[in-house]
């Protein structure tokens, strides 16, 4: 079992005075291999050197070759799909059921509910 002050097993964790004398070594490792370094103080880990990975700034479209619409998403849904508690057998399927007036209070186990 894992605590908050534990480095997980795939992370390299080094000391806080040996990251000061190692940093610009350490960071070309981290660069170039892509695993990251846990720094610790006192056993702690304090800070993460991890590769830079640069996110795109317009993400608009960037899914457009890989998701594809089956089927017509426009129009309403069937009412087939709508699930009707059998209290509301009768009701129209397409119009959600008044929820019942909390604003009273507790209700009393021993007082019937109509």
């Amino acid at each position: 079992m894992s605590t908050d002050n534990e480095t997980p097993p795939f992370s390299r964790a080094i000391k806080a005075s040996e990251f000061k004398a190692k940093c610009l070594k350490l960071m070309d490792e981290v660069a170039e291999s892509g695993e990251e370094i846990i720094i610790t103080k006192n056993g702690r880990p304090v800070a993460k050197l991890t590769p830079y990975r640069e996110v795109p700034e317009f993400t608009f479209g960037r899914y457009r070759d890989k998701i594809h619409i089956h089927g017509d998403i426009v129009s309403p849904m069937p009412p087939e799909w709508f699930a009707v508690h059998d209290e509301y057998a009768d009701a129209d399927p397409l119009i959600a059921p008044i929820p019942p007036d909390w604003s009273s209070g507790p209700v009393d186990s021993s007082e019937e509910i109509s």
